[in-house]
């Protein structure tokens, strides 16, 4: 947008989009996870403008382009290739007992949609993500839906158990995590009559992935007040992708 609009090049968040100002987005998550969603809304607006008007088709082919062709900007790798492999294999094996495994994502649903069956063995129905608000067109050739510029939910935080029991009706035997944001999700696995896990995933590994715990601090205290798991890619993960 910023391409085509120079008046867009000196407003926010286009303006960091347009000069790739990683430091000015990474605030925006870090200060969400802290409690001051002031850069977040205005990240918002600009992700709800940018998708205004778009087709949900139309929208999962640009999404599906994206995540196979944009390079990562440090891991020199296309973004469906910088899937966690211990966290496909952790998948697996639920799976293959009887269990039903769902991606629950901060991001937007519709966003990983696409690809969710592909890396992660989870059907499109069972991904449950952030959303904007949609709107049917009716036309000859059935319609479509499209997104408009107005957010219909955050699946972060208090938003995230809501989510899971309006789309499953089920509190998670197993919930995994990386973030403050997930500490809601993590607690409402909990069941007082049967065992559960909660597992908070620590990324320490500066060589392999990234060394940080900003966005995640109040995660970790909860992890060591209530016995959560917590598991460090530098020690645990033979293999990161």
């Amino acid at each position: 947008m910023a391409q085509q609009h120079e008046g867009l090049r000196h407003r926010q968040p286009w303006k960091a989009a347009y000069e790739k100002d990683y430091g000015w987005l990474g605030t925006a998550v870090d200060e969400h996870y802290a409690g001051d969603d002031t850069k977040a809304m205005t990240l918002a607006a600009g992700v709800l403008a940018a998708y205004d008007g778009i087709s949900v088709e139309e929208f999962e082919t640009k999404s599906d382009v994206f995540l196979r062709s944009a390079q990562h900007p440090t891991l020199a790798r296309s973004y469906v290739q910088t899937t966690y492999l211990p966290m496909v294999e952790l998948l697996a094996y639920p799976a293959a007992n009887g269990f039903s495994n769902y991606l629950v994502s901060g991001g937007g649903r519709d966003f990983i949609r696409p690809v969710g069956q592909e890396l992660y063995r989870i059907p499109r129905e069972r991904v449950i993500g952030s959303a904007t608000t949609l709107e049917f067109v009716s036309g000859q050739d059935g319609g479509t839906i499209n997104h408009r510029a107005k957010p219909d939910y955050l699946d972060d935080g208090t938003e995230k158990p809501v989510r899971i029991w309006s789309r499953t009706g089920r509190r998670p035997v197993f919930a995994a995590g990386n973030s403050n944001g997930d500490i809601p999700m993590l607690e409402f696995s909990q069941h007082r009559d049967k065992p559960s896990l909660r597992l908070l995933v620590l990324h320490d590994d500066p060589d392999r992935e990234f060394a940080y715990v900003s966005g995640a601090e109040q995660a970790l205290e909860q992890a060591a007040k209530r016995d959560w798991t917590v598991a460090s890619i530098r020690n645990d993960w033979n293999t990161v992708f």
